[in-house]
């Protein structure tokens, strides 16, 4: 996969889910959903299935990091299959607390 730039689209070989680049570091990374490279989101699905150690799924709306936390991708539509980075499954960002208003 090319180097990755905000906002570039993809969508899962495998199943439903799309994403929406919103931070990525340099160089090339393999990004997969469902055990499959994504594919740019105006590319013609490829079908296939799902492999049963990436089918935890995506949420619409949430954000996936890695453990690094330099690379983020929001979910705009979700799946069955889970988000890897190079065969690493991808983590939901935490919200950061507030401060408290006493």
């Amino acid at each position: 996969m090319a180097a990755l730039k905000a906002g570039t689209r993809f969508k899962s070989a495998v199943c439903a889910t799309q994403v929406m680049v919103i931070a990525a570091p340099e160089g090339d990374l393999e990004l997969s959903c469902g055990g499959s490279p994504l594919l740019d989101v105006t590319a013609d699905a490829a079908g296939g299935e799902i492999d049963a150690d990436h089918k935890n799924g995506t949420q619409i709306g949430k954000r996936y990091v890695n453990e690094a936390g330099d690379l983020e991708l929001l979910c705009t539509k979700p799946g069955e299959g889970s988000l890897a980075l190079g065969g690493t499954p991808l983590v939901l960002k935490e919200a950061k607390a507030l401060p408290s208003s006493d």
